[in-house]
């Protein structure tokens, strides 16, 4: 599957512990990453800086279903399954 430009859920939805830039603690789950541009595209997508984790976030049906709406809720469901 090919990720869906514009999506957003994967930087919005899951909590990321390590450092991005902006947010130096990392981020929770639900806030929407500061890197994240008004699109709802990654500004630092293919960039160094970008966190290790984000880059090997790869888009697949069970994780992003068949649209934004349904990948935020899968995410945010997988998120909370996680952190039990």
């Amino acid at each position: 599957m090919n990720c869906r430009l514009g999506c957003g859920a994967c930087c919005i939805a899951p909590s990321i512990t390590t450092p991005i830039p902006g947010m130096p603690e990392g981020k929770p789950a639900g806030v929407r990453c500061i890197q994240l541009n008004d699109g709802n595209l990654c500004k630092l997508f293919g960039k160094p800086e970008r966190p290790v984790v984000c880059g090997q976030f790869a888009a697949t049906e069970d994780v992003c279903g068949n649209n934004d709406k349904e990948a935020l809720w899968l995410i945010s469901s997988l998120e909370q399954a996680t952190n039990c």
